[in-house]
């Protein structure tokens, strides 16, 4: 295949086909103009029907990010204490010997010692191939302890299996035919600009758009209502409005008696949530709830279409998984699956075909059934002593695609086990991020525009294919030629380790999706249904849509959903009492762009919000700086006085590197270790603090 291939090249460049691989439900085509190997443009591919044209404001400035002035060129080996960020320049040929004997050392010392090595990587990509490909084939042989990658979404992606089989729902095109949509714990127009565009054609067409969300984000500033609920009690606003569709009988009952499980028990537990007893959980009025279950309820009379786009920040507080659980029921009651721009939409991923097995190829583990360990308590996991019942310590880390000590939730422990001088850490970067400080070896890795690659997306059902547009820049390698070489230094001879880039986007979709389509227009579109649950069929084990899970009940566990409360309730501690959400600022994406120049003077500073209300009780005002603190530790910024912020609620905007704030920390210095209900995700949303002046 060559790489160049292009739609159009003339005396302005070449244009290329690729992807962004951001974490973004987008997922968007793009095209990127070069001009004397040098890429000068990105922009949105207008032929992708869901991109139309459109890239949001920090991928557009991708080539800034590429030619950054402090893009890491070449292998670094550390040579002054760890966190100091002092290296010297090595050779490819020098890092790979030296890593390769370091953890032959470790895994060389009994059949399950390789245990004590640990990998750490999220979504810095998205990309099949970039991401989990040769990486995951390289840790399977070694037989390196494995990774529960729950960082992001484990919560919900579990409370939606449990209740519609699968990470499934609506298409988002149809969002644009819909009459009433619930916009329920997303900014999207900072976090889901694309599915924006289909709800804002909605809007003309005169559909009602509610902001579920406890901050009044830009999305619900375009909305026609707002309900600032606090944090984690999205599951008791939702079987409210149960009990107000059964007390009306707004209820479509055909669909409840043919396509749902377990009917009769949901509708006895929403029936003891009046109103009153959520808006008090909630604190909001109760009147908000009864006009939001009118408006829901009234498109079972109308049979007008009524959907629901969630997003993951809702899902991350202790009943997060439970919460999507709840709302993923609200359709069939009013029996919105019905219509093709009807139902909810969390996450489209489960409609990729993905050959997980031959991309990953866990058979090299060959009988070796090594630990898994959950992303989201690495700060513990990396202080852990070995025991019987844990195993061998952790001795060697090797983070890509990641920045946990950024990222990481209680980060004073993240940092505390990165300081180690008995652990081994190994980075692949772009930049020298806050985890490549602390790093033995930095391993200069290439960028999107640099390699090949393939995507799925969580928020449509095309297939994207990312070809390189310009040669690595110094003498970065894509993740997967690193371990290909490190394979071979580790004398590694399965032949999958000789499986090239463009043969492992090939492997990805098999034949599920046509590559030559891929190829030729850089995305193809899975043939999924208009109205998938029309008539049931869900990939649940009943096939309908379960209130009742029995596979949740096998596992000691309530098998029908309820509003479970935060492990740091509002209004439970007196030493604590505002409770702090972190999302992302509207120019960064986690950490990925925090260093770009152009996206920092937009977003100047760390700041948190606060209400007039609070600010003015600690005699704070808008520029003063702040120490925000809890028992797990302190965190100094600037206090910003906005009503984006409701009373008792503080948005802590992030995900800022921590060197680059005023005390060398960001906000995840106060977020907890704790784990959700279900799918043991992280609880970022759920933090109790105070807030003083400093």
């Amino acid at each position: 295949m060559n790489p160049r291939s292009s739609l159009s090249s003339d005396a302005t460049g070449t244009q290329v086909l690729g992807a962004c691989p951001h974490d973004c439900p987008d997922t968007c085509s793009m095209l990127t103009t070069v001009t004397n190997g040098v890429a000068i443009k990105v922009q949105g591919n207008p032929a992708h029907p869901h991109t139309d044209g459109a890239l949001c404001t920090k991928v557009s400035r991708y080539t800034e990010r590429t030619y950054h002035p402090d893009r890491l060129l070449h292998p670094l080996k550390r040579v002054g204490p760890k966190g100091a960020g002092q290296f010297e320049r090595v050779s490819w040929g020098a890092a790979l010997q030296d890593i390769a004997a370091r953890l032959q050392a470790i895994a060389s010392r009994s059949a399950d010692a390789a245990q004590a090595i640990l990998p750490y990587s999220y979504a810095g990509t998205m990309g099949l191939v970039q991401g989990e490909s040769m990486s995951a084939r390289f840790l399977h042989k070694l037989g390196a302890s494995r990774l529960d990658r729950t960082i992001c979404s484990s919560a919900g992606g579990e409370g939606l299996t449990r209740t519609l089989g699968g990470k499934v729902g609506m298409r988002v095109e149809f969002f644009a035919e819909s009459r009433l949509i619930l916009i329920w714990g997303s900014n999207s127009i900072a976090s889901n600009l694309h599915f924006w565009r289909y709800a804002q054609i909605a809007k003309r067409n005169g559909a009602k758009l509610v902001c579920i969300d406890p901050r009044k984000s830009e999305t619900a500033d375009k909305c026609h209502e707002h309900i600032a609920l606090l944090p984690g009690t999205d599951g008791a606003l939702a079987l409210a409005l149960m009990h107000e569709l059964i007390a009306h009988d707004w209820l479509d009952h055909g669909y409840l008696a043919h396509y749902t499980l377990g009917w009769g028990l949901l509708r006895e537990r929403a029936l003891q949530w009046a109103p009153e007893r959520a808006a008090l959980v909630c604190a909001i009025a109760p009147e908000q709830i009864r006009a939001l279950a009118r408006d829901y309820g009234a498109c079972v009379v109308s049979g007008a279409p009524a959907a629901i786009r969630m997003n993951y920040g809702m899902q991350r507080v202790h009943g997060g998984g439970n919460a999507v659980r709840l709302i993923a029921c609200l359709p069939a009651l009013i029996g919105a699956w019905r219509h093709r721009a009807g139902g909810v939409l969390l996450s489209s991923s489960g409609a990729f075909p993905v050959q997980k097995a031959a991309l990953q190829r866990p058979d090299l583990l060959a009988g070796k059934t090594p630990r898994t360990l959950n992303m989201s308590t690495l700060g513990d996991e990396l202080l852990r002593p070995a025991s019987a019942a844990f195993g061998p310590a952790i001795e060697a880390l090797i983070v890509y695609n990641s920045n946990p000590a950024a990222i990481a939730p209680e980060s004073v422990k993240v940092v505390r086990g990165l300081t180690r001088d008995d652990l081994f850490t190994v980075v692949l970067e772009h930049f020298q991020t806050d985890t490549a400080d602390y790093a033995d070896y930095v391993l200069p890795a290439t960028t999107q525009l640099e390699h090949w690659d393939v995507h799925s997306s969580y928020g449509h059902t095309d297939a994207l294919l990312n070809r390189p547009a310009i040669e690595p820049l110094g003498e970065a390698k894509p993740n997967t030629q690193i371990f290909r070489e490190l394979a071979g230094h580790m004398g590694f001879t399965d032949a999958c380790f000789a499986d090239d880039d463009a043969a492992l986007c090939r492997m990805a979709y098999g034949d599920a999706v046509d590559f030559a389509e891929l190829l030729a227009k850089g995305f193809a579109t899975l043939p999924t249904p208009e109205a998938p649950f029309a008539e049931g069929k869900f990939p649940t084990p009943s096939g309908k849509c379960e209130f009742f899970s029995a596979r949740l009940a096998a596992q000691g566990l309530d098998g029908l959903p309820d509003h479970v409360a935060n492990h740091e309730a509002f209004n439970t501690s007196t030493q604590y009492p505002l409770a702090m959400i972190s999302p992302p600022a509207r120019n960064f994406l986690n950490s990925t762009f925090a260093n770009v120049p152009s996206l920092q003077e937009m977003e100047r500073e760390p700041v948190l919000e606060m209400h007039a209300t609070d600010a003015a009780a600690r005699a704070i005002r808008s520029g003063d700086i702040v120490r925000v603190f809890n028992a797990r530790g302190e965190y100094r910024c600037k206090a910003k006085v906005s009503s984006r912020a409701r009373p008792g609620v503080v948005n802590g905007l992030g995900v800022w590197w921590r060197k680059l704030g005023l005390s060398g920390t960001n906000v995840n210095q106060l977020t907890s270790q704790k784990l959700t209900d279900l799918g043991g995700g992280p609880t970022f949303y759920d933090c109790l603090v105070q807030v003083v002046a400093d």
